[in-house]
């Protein structure tokens, strides 16, 4: 069993991966850490938990743990990646694991320093749907594929959360736009060779609440929008000269009653659909990592992965700025 800490007491982690290391066949939540002693011990007594501990750095020293899920302020991921490597420990990192695609070199050369695991929490990677969808483009299920279309949006105006405060790495590209770029990316083993945007932000947040993007893959295109106040919506279609596969929950699966990936023919006299309601991404993630720390052969999400998507935010952003194409 996996021995899990986890570096504060965010809702991701009290929602999402604490029930997730509960569910898992090989990860036991062994270890809470606050810059507040009280609420680690709350969060530790809730949730079952044996330790808790009232600074980060008790927590890196405890040998009672082996991996540490990291679901701090976007701001802090890349130190507190880089501190547990260089503790010992193995990390989950929340994404986006950095701000700058420049500053992820040196948590890859951290991780190959301490030969331990260091992977960012892209969940989706490990959803089925995403291997299905994955394995159809590779099969030419839908012939030649040409256009990727995606959206993911939802509305939170409130100035407290994190999500609308730039100085903790807050707006709709770090936060959401990496869905269907990471998604694009893995779905076709492809990266994409320029961007363009267009960017609006908020008069008082100052953080970027919708995005207007494109990608050029070479062989196809890719164009989507995210925006953080914007009616909750989320989708993924990848159309092709011979049929079109559309992914009806692509992101956060447990929000909707539909999760589902149909593929249609060219001319929609015909549709396949595979549904995916009982499918836990976050369960099989830590399950995943888990099984790549006992010695197995999994495929994680990768570091260099992880350069790569955030080179391809980081060129929106710069797109914006030049009214233009801007090479990733």
């Amino acid at each position: 069993m996996i021995r899990w800490g986890i570096l504060g007491t965010a809702k991701i982690a009290r929602e999402q991966l604490v029930p997730a290391i509960h569910a898992s066949r090989n990860g036991l939540l062994q270890a809470v850490a606050s810059r507040n002693g009280e609420n680690a011990k709350a969060f530790a007594e809730r949730f079952g938990m044996p330790l808790a501990f009232g600074s980060y750095e008790e927590l890196l020293a405890s040998k009672d743990v082996d991996a540490i899920y990291i679901p701090l302020p976007t701001s802090q991921h890349v130190e507190w990646t880089r501190r547990c490597l260089e503790a010992g420990k193995h990390v989950l990192c929340e994404k986006p694991i950095s701000l700058h695609a420049r500053e992820i070199e040196a948590l890859i050369e951290a991780r190959d320093k301490s030969g331990l695991v260091a992977t960012e929490a892209f969940m989706v990677t490990y959803h089925p749907q995403w291997q299905l969808v994955r394995s159809l483009l590779a099969d030419g299920a839908i012939g030649v594929l040409k256009h990727i279309q995606g959206v993911f949006t939802y509305y939170n105006v409130d100035p407290n959360n994190m999500r609308n405060q730039v100085e903790l790495g807050g707006g709709g590209l770090p936060d959401i736009g990496v869905y269907p770029t990471v998604t694009a990316r893995f779905a076709t083993g492809k990266e994409p060779l320029r961007a363009r945007a267009s960017i609006e932000r908020d008069p008082n947040f100052g953080t970027d609440i919708y995005a207007n993007c494109q990608y050029d893959f070479g062989s196809f295109d890719m164009t989507f929008y995210c925006a953080t106040q914007l009616a909750l919506r989320q989708s993924m279609t990848f159309h092709g000269d011979k049929g079109m596969i559309e992914v009806s929950a692509p992101f956060n699966t447990l929000n909707y009653d539909a999760v589902s990936v149909s593929l249609y023919n060219a001319s929609h006299s015909e549709v396949k659909t595979w549904n995916f309601q009982t499918a836990y991404q976050y369960q099989l993630q830590v399950e995943a990592i888990g099984d790549r720390i006992a010695g197995e052969d999994v495929t994680l999400f990768s570091l260099e992965s992880s350069r790569a998507n955030q080179a391809a935010i980081d060129a929106l952003y710069a797109a914006d700025l030049s009214d233009g194409w801007v090479d990733v």
